[in-house]
């Protein structure tokens, strides 16, 4: 069965906009939950559970309540408008703290009623006052009673009604507590409110035109221009047909409670508006998010990644280009990644590498351990990221987006670790080179390995008294000498030109290595910070619109 609001969704009157006006409320009390006042979040729900219980109820009722201080007359106004002497006024009210409704015809909903919790009530109908079928009219208590239930029970029905009919005396229409408690803060209302002016047979005729003056006066200053005035007398029936006309106005157009609710959702989207604020929802930005990964990136080691990658590369280049006697020694020398533990992964593609980063411990690196002064880093890059995400909102929004922030700083470190060890330092490209160099170098080694024979031989031979071999001259020089030491000088020439090389090399693999850590230590905090404060501001902009359209 398709719900009330859903119903009303299919009419073509104002209620058509307030069921969208209702449901948008719904949406933004929803939403500011847990970070708004939640008496304001409550007052809103409270609101769309009473529209959809009085949308509920038949269409065609309109419910009014007449309401007033002790001694205004509201009682044989009541009389007067019914046409009996129901309401007992004065002195033989009885001390009931509940309300008397008449009603008039017999296609009233029961469940109304029983919605407003009338036990007492009077049918009426037929005759002259047909025009009012569908009218319930409500006797309300008085409003300034000494009775503490007949006030309750006044305030109670106020929220629930359709139309309200405040009706004051000549003496006490400015009274205070009227003003104060109920005109004031229904002005939003003021569609849906008259105020009458009873017992105007009491007054001269020049004092009823400035006293209704006065009263308007009165009343356009407190913000409540647009209610209607009417001066009327219950005892002399002057003005009364005015009342019953105006009453039967309501009733036909049937618009009364479409109006009193729409009102009271304006009323509530502003209250939690108010609560919520209405700052345009803060923007992310990249500097306020790099500044958080740099010092995140910091407290991780990066800086420590970096040079050691630096160091690996001219480590490795020199084993490969150096000369071949010096790069064997060079090999006792432990590589600046194996010691920080992620040797074992840079080399790695794909599934591969994934295994190797899964298969190890939960201390993936040996990267120096965070000190305090960087943790402390840390909290206030990333606490200075969430300030500037929240700048502008109300506290309570404010709190969460920086509770957002810090929900996963549990997690964060490890997670940065693991960062690190996931990432391609990308050691094993760019060095094509090496292994031209690298095969220069052992001809070298077998020119002077060549010239070591050579000279060698003249040795034995000599000392076996043998003839010696033929003399052969480079350049005025043995040939021998020039292949030993030529070789030698060969070696250590190349494999200087090569370390330039490689030092060139070692600096852009780190720029690259730097550049590859941020964005992994940037897809941490995308995911443990970035995205989790998003989603508060994504709620916070979901709020505010919702907010918007129930006040649209």
């Amino acid at each position: 069965m398709a719900s009330p609001l859903g119903r009303l969704m299919t009419r073509s009157d104002p209620a058509d906009r307030l069921a969208v006006r209702i449901r948008a409320l719904d949406e933004a009390a929803h939403e500011c939950a847990g970070r708004v006042d939640e008496e304001a979040v409550a007052a809103a729900r409270r609101l769309v559970r009473q529209a959809d219980r009085r949308l509920a109820f038949s269409g065609g009722a309109t419910v009014v309540a007449l309401a007033g201080a002790t001694g205004s007359g509201k009682s044989s106004l009541f009389n007067a408008l019914t046409g009996t002497d129901v309401a007992l006024a004065g002195i033989r009210r009885p001390t009931t703290s509940t309300a008397l409704a008449g009603v008039w015809g017999g296609e009233v909903d029961e469940q109304l009623l029983e919605w407003l919790d009338i036990p007492r009530r009077h049918a009426l109908g037929g005759g002259s006052a047909s025009a009012l079928d569908g009218l319930v009219l409500l006797d309300l208590p008085d409003h300034d009673s000494t009775e503490v239930e007949h006030r309750l029970e006044v305030d109670r029905l106020v929220e629930l009604v359709d139309a309200m009919i405040w009706v004051v005396d000549p003496q006490k229409y400015a009274d205070a507590a009227l003003h104060e408690r109920y005109l004031v803060p229904l002005a939003q209302h003021a569609e849906v409110m008259t105020v009458v002016l009873n017992q105007i047979d009491r007054l001269a005729a020049e004092d009823r035109a400035a006293c209704a003056r006065d009263l308007g006066r009165l009343l356009d200053s407190e913000g409540l221009g647009r209610v209607d005035v009417l001066a009327v007398s219950a005892e002399t029936g002057e003005g009364v047909d005015r009342l019953r006309t105006r009453l039967a106005g309501l009733v036909s157009e049937k618009k009364a409670a479409a109006r009193r609710l729409a009102a009271d959702v304006v009323v509530a989207a502003d209250r939690l508006s108010a609560a919520s604020g209405t700052a345009a929802t803060p923007e992310l930005g990249r500097a306020g998010t790099e500044r958080m990964n740099a010092a995140l990136g910091k407290a991780a080691g990066v800086p420590v990644v970096t040079e050691a990658v630096g160091k690996a590369w001219r480590h490795r280049g020199a084993l490969a280009t150096g000369w071949p006697v010096l790069a064997w020694l060079g090999r006792f020398r432990p590589d600046p990644l194996r010691r920080l533990h992620l040797d074992r992964i840079t080399g790695g593609r794909g599934a591969k590498k994934q295994a190797a980063i899964d298969a190890g411990p939960p201390g993936r690196t040996s990267l120096p351990a965070t000190t305090g002064v960087q943790q402390a880093g840390v909290d206030s890059a990333v606490r200075a990221f969430a300030d500037e995400a929240s700048r502008g909102t109300s506290r309570g929004w404010a709190d969460a987006i920086k509770a957002a922030a810090r929900a996963e700083a549990g997690v964060l470190p490890d997670s940065l670790d693991r960062a690190i060890a996931q990432t391609d330092l990308d050691l094993d490209r760019h060095r094509g080179w090496w292994q031209a160099v690298r095969v220069l170098q052992w001809l070298f080694v077998l020119v002077v390995l060549a010239g070591l024979g050579w000279l060698a031989s003249a040795f034995v031979l000599a000392f076996l008294q043998l003839p010696p071999l033929p003399k052969v001259s480079w350049w005025g020089l043995p040939a021998p000498t020039v292949l030993l030491v030529g070789g030698v000088l060969a070696g250590l020439i190349t494999a200087g030109l090569a370390r330039i090389g490689v030092e060139v090399g070692a600096r852009r693999r780190e720029r690259a290595a730097a550049r590859r850590l941020r964005r992994s230590i940037g897809a941490v905090t995308a995911e443990l910070v970035v995205a989790p404060v998003q989603a508060e501001l994504d709620r916070y902009e979901r709020a505010r619109s919702a907010l918007d359209r129930a006040r649209a």
